[in-house]
């Protein structure tokens, strides 16, 4: 099991916009069920990736990760193309002794539809009956960017936490999954205001901003924002984003390190998945893969098996 104890906080650490799964695409650790979720002895490592070849990828099978992620759209279970993807990729991590965590989003369909709360109820329900395995849940991915439906609506966002939450006993289950811009203490505010029932003690957080700019801001305003543990449900070096980061492994490397440091920064942060696994052919305009398009090691992919160690 990829695990590590907590190391020492660091000292210092801006907004990258939002990357990653929110564009896309044998259980090790005894989880607790939500809303009570209560810190574990050490820290637990994953990787996030939509696709599922890297489950049988050897480089992958050195590093001992038993937590991946998957962003998976709300309305699954209603487009057939999805449903064999999905049905492709969680297969591949049963079979890998992997621990999925499955996050919603936006429908490849209708991307800027907002579902109501029954629609979401429904169709969770959907999902639960054909994936009974499923145990650990984020209802909706990056709940406060503009690239998702819910980002002007944290109390629908709150709701669909509560579905999950109510509909899914046992589940581990995360309140939200936020992403490091401005404004985001103040949706978490308004999202934990729209919330009915017990204050809930576990949030999820991606923190592109902090580790590419090797700063701390994002990372310690949620820490403030939040009671209970968070999990940086995905991250990761960027190795191009856009004119702000041109093509550079060695960079990618140096922040992939760095995103170790902000897990340390709290004993509160208790999880950290990494995004992504394969990298993006020339010309992209986003990559993050730890390793190359033909499989090959990157630097960032030889800096996460020493923190692994």
């Amino acid at each position: 099991m990829a695990s590590r104890r907590p190391g020492c906080a660091l000292a210092a650490l801006v907004l990258l916009a939002g990357c990653g799964g929110g564009d896309a695409t044998t259980t090790a650790t005894q989880q607790k069920p939500t809303p009570t979720t209560r810190a574990q002895s050490e820290k637990a490592v994953g990787i996030g990736d939509q696709g599922a070849a890297f489950f049988s990828a050897p480089l992958f099978k050195k590093l001992d990760v038993d937590k991946s992620r998957i962003v998976v759209p709300w309305d699954t279970m209603t487009t057939p193309s999805q449903r064999a993807l999905t049905d492709q990729w969680l297969a591949a991590a049963k079979k890998a002794g992997v621990e999925p965590l499955v996050t919603f989003g936006a429908s490849r369909v209708k991307p800027k539809v907002l579902p109501s709360v029954d629609q979401f109820r429904s169709a969770f329900a959907a999902f639960r009956k054909r994936y009974p395995d499923v145990k650990v849940y984020a209802p909706w991915n990056e709940i406060n960017h503009k690239s998702q439906p819910t980002a002007d609506h944290p109390a629908r966002a709150a709701a669909y936490y509560q579905v999950v939450r109510d509909a899914c006993k046992g589940c581990t289950v995360l309140a939200a999954d936020v992403l490091d811009q401005a404004g985001m203490p103040r949706y978490v505010r308004r999202f934990r205001a729209a919330v009915h029932g017990p204050t809930p003690q576990l949030w999820g957080l991606h923190n592109y901003s902090d580790t590419n700019r090797f700063r701390t801001k994002g990372t310690r305003e949620m820490l403030r924002a939040v009671p209970g543990e968070i999990w940086v449900t995905e991250t990761g070096g960027v190795a191009k984003f856009g004119r702000s980061f041109p093509f550079d492994l060695k960079r990618q490397a140096r922040a992939t390190a760095f995103t170790f440091k902000l897990l340390d920064l709290s004993s509160r942060i208790r999880r950290l998945y990494l995004y992504n696994w394969t990298g993006s052919p020339p010309g992209a305009r986003f990559d993050a893969g730890l390793t190359n398009a033909d499989g090959s090691p990157r630097p960032a992919y030889a800096t996460l098996a020493r923190k692994l160690r």
